[in-house]
């Protein structure tokens, strides 16, 4: 007897990368334009909200870059 195994399903978080991924990669859309309308017409907490995605994702790949290159990324904290 065996056991099928099923991966887990995307957290709601990873659907949301995933859709601002697709969204953000048609390059037939003008990014300034989308940030221009991002800073005027929306609500200032979802502008807010979106730069922290952004300094997350940056701050998540300088530490996979980090590691890659056999650092530890805390090893200056003490």
């Amino acid at each position: 007897m065996y056991r099928l195994r099923r991966s887990e399903a995307p957290t709601k978080e990873e659907k949301v990368a995933q859709r601002i991924s697709t969204i953000v990669s048609d390059f037939s859309l003008d990014l300034e334009a989308v940030g221009y309308y991002l800073a005027k017409s929306v609500p200032h907490i979802t502008f807010v909200r979106a730069l922290e995605i952004l300094e997350a994702a940056r701050y998540n790949k300088d530490v996979a870059e980090y590691y890659k290159q056999g650092g530890y990324y805390d090893e200056g904290l003490f």
